[in-house]
């Protein structure tokens, strides 16, 4: 999404709003969420309570398909903004599949929003390398049926053929290609830690009888969990009671699912990440989770559930070490920025100059929109993490990736 709408309190090491502020506040369920929480004796683990808000194939923001993703939407992403981002993407997606073996290639993409990234993907693609376009299959993995129903909609008439599967279903047949994950992990449902003076503690989101929502101090965290975040150096002297933060449960299930489904192939995560020093900074008094609606950010989770995104930070370190350890290789990480620049950004900016007399309107809005992507306070801090999965014919590390590598002086044509 775009961080125009959220950089206070995010890109910053300063969060707004704290725990005490929150439960302070006493938004309202609606009556389908209301419903559940009696079973659950009134109170449930906030992982819980996001996976309610978000995935219920019924009333979840993603899983009903209620998600409005565009400049005039929810959120902003960078495909909605036009096809810059996939026309430079596409670069490297070309050095990548050139790269790996097999026929049928696949270029399969988890959490597709509402198709526009394929959809402007295999238009260049035909266009630039129909020789690569003719042995590449489409292969996209959407959990929420809202979503899945938009999405056909939108990539009705592919010039590439194209199929909706599953985790499940690839891992009985596992595919080479690459797979992209574009804003996908941020909504994986999170727990939230909470320091109550004395410890740790799980963060539970309570429904009253009159069906108000509140955060509240849930059990101590186990001794497993506290060693598993001792490495991250977690700090606990010197903070006030009711210091949050997340950490990401399904990292590690996600990547042993993508990595069933590929064979051999390249992983490409972009998404918002903080090493865990500016993660778990003292002064990030309520963590990243934000929520977003008709782009303006929602700093108590709990208001309008099923009606806004919700999103919470990747930990960089907690993310590379989930992957590794369900058998990925890492390439590699860089800022969204430095990506894009690296795969020609710079030399289209300037062809926007020349061409400026030509269609001074047009220009002007393919240069705005190029300068999005690269804003170090927007979209350009977002973080690109590359894995790659080596079939026992190709050794890992090898692999050739035009993003991390910093382009040459006076720049390279891009195409």
């Amino acid at each position: 999404m775009d961080a125009q709408t959220h950089v206070s309190g995010i890109l910053s090491d300063v969060s707004p709003f704290s725990s005490d502020v929150t439960a302070a506040l006493t938004p309202q369920a609606p009556p389908w969420l209301r419903e559940r929480f009696p079973s659950a004796g009134g109170v449930v683990p906030f992982r819980t309570f996001m996976e309610w808000a978000l995935h219920d194939p019924d009333h979840g923001y993603y899983g009903r398909g209620r998600a409005r993703i565009g400049p005039s939407g929810d959120f902003a992403t960078s495909p909605s903004l036009g096809d810059e981002f996939a026309s430079l993407l596409l670069r490297q997606l070309i050095e990548w599949l050139e790269q790996i073996p097999g026929d049928p290639l696949s270029l399969l993409e988890a959490g597709p929003g509402e198709g526009q990234l394929m959809a402007q993907l295999t238009a260049g693609l035909v266009q630039r390398r129909p020789d690569l376009a003719a042995r590449l299959e489409v292969v996209l993995l959407e959990p929420n049926p809202g979503m899945a129903a938009r999405q056909q909609r939108v990539l009705q008439g592919l010039p590439l053929p194209v199929r909706w599967s599953s985790w499940e279903e690839l891992e009985r047949a596992p595919l080479a290609g690459v797979v992209l994950a574009h804003e996908v992990l941020d909504a994986l449902p999170v727990d939230r830690l909470v320091w109550d003076g004395t410890r740790w503690c799980w963060q539970h989101v309570a429904c009253d009888s009159e069906g108000g929502l509140a955060l509240r101090f849930g059990p101590p965290l186990d001794a497993a969990t506290l060693t598993e975040l001792a490495p991250l150096g977690l700090p606990a002297a010197g903070l006030r009671p009711g210091w949050c933060t997340e950490s990401h449960p399904g990292l590690a299930p996600w990547f042993r699912s993508c990595a069933g489904a590929l064979q051999d192939g390249v992983l490409l995560v972009v998404d918002y990440a903080l090493e865990a020093r500016r993660y778990y900074a003292p002064q990030r008094s309520d963590g990243t989770l934000l929520g977003y609606r008709n782009q303006r950010t929602e700093v108590n989770p709990l208001v309008a559930p099923g009606e806004m995104d919700l999103t919470a930070h990747l930990c960089l370190e907690t993310t590379q070490r989930a992957a590794a350890a369900t058998g990925w290789h890492g390439l590699g990480e860089r800022r969204q920025g430095e990506a894009l620049l690296a795969l020609g950004l710079a030399e289209r900016l300037a062809t926007t100059r020349q061409r400026a007399s030509d269609n001074l309107a047009e220009e002007l809005a393919r240069r705005e929109q190029l300068l999005r992507l690269v804003d170090p306070m927007a979209l350009g801090e977002f973080r690109w993490l590359i894995f790659e999965r080596a079939s026992v014919s190709r050794p890992p590390g090898h692999l050739r990736s035009r993003c991390l590598r910093d382009p040459a002086s006076g720049g390279e044509a891009s195409s």
